[in-house]
């Protein structure tokens, strides 16, 4: 009988729009879906925090571009004071700075509100796995990802702060990431640093491990965040071949 109730346990859902026709219609979307049910619903407003903190849903969606109120520092105000609930921002129109400003806020994904119901489940359902569905649409969107990456490595407090934090991180491990940051795949990375494409993915492995990120780009994130690695921090891979010094300085050193 415990287990079959496990097995019943919906994910509970907290809906925040300025919008009440559009909260209505993604209600009664969501309690159609067997694992989901929407507990409670609010228009924007300084009290959604304290809310959503009385209801304690696994997510909240929040409404991502109000006409009055930023609904982007409002779920950042969810995240800092609720950080078992999950953020998912949802826009009316996707818009590069709101994006940044969505990764800012510690969204774990980022939809357009023209998405089917069933594709709002399924962010649901994969933000309640644990998962970052925002790092996918960082990783579809590359030139947006270089304009991301460079924001953060240029806000002043955040590099205030990390100049007393170290690294955990190896100095190959960020010098790779630093590679990542700018786009480049294992195979480039490891033609550069004249090292096997195995070694570059254990590298990868060990980043993954000590930052406790979920993918390539949550770790470039993390990093950047902490002002580690700047995504212009290293050049970028030669189109020639590597000449035999730079490939026996590189081969001569422990990775």
């Amino acid at each position: 009988m415990v287990a079959s109730a496990r097995k019943m346990e919906k994910i509970t859902v907290f809906l925040v729009d300025s919008q009440g026709l559009f909260r209505q219609g993604v209600k009664l979307a969501l309690n159609q879906t067997p694992d989901i049910e929407v507990v409670g619903e609010a228009d924007l407003s300084d009290e959604v925090p304290e809310l959503i903190q009385t209801f304690s849903p696994h997510i909240a969606l929040m409404d991502a571009n109000p006409p009055f109120l930023d609904g982007l520092d409002l779920a950042r105000r969810v995240t800092q004071r609720c950080p078992t609930v999950s953020v998912i921002a949802l826009t009316s129109h996707e818009d590069d700075d709101e994006f940044f400003q969505a990764i800012r806020s510690g969204a774990a994904a980022y939809l357009g509100k023209r998405a089917s119901a069933d594709e709002l489940a399924e962010a649901i359902r994969r933000v309640h796995r644990g998962e970052y569905p925002i790092n996918d649409s960082l990783l579809a969107r590359p030139r947006v990802a270089q304009q991301v990456l460079r924001q953060f490595q240029s806000l002043s407090l955040m590099g205030k702060r990390a100049e007393a934090l170290a690294a955990p991180l190896s100095p190959r491990e960020l010098e790779i990431l630093t590679y990542i940051a700018q786009g480049f795949q294992n195979k480039q990375i490891a033609h550069t640093l004249a090292i096997s494409e195995q070694t570059i993915k254990n590298h990868i492995t060990s980043i993954l491990r000590k930052l406790d990120a979920n993918d390539r780009t949550h770790a470039v994130v993390l990093a950047i965040r902490q002002g580690w690695i700047s995504v212009e921090g290293k050049p970028k891979p030669p189109q020639s071949k590597i000449s035999p010094e730079n490939a026996a300085y590189s081969t001569g050193n422990p990775e």
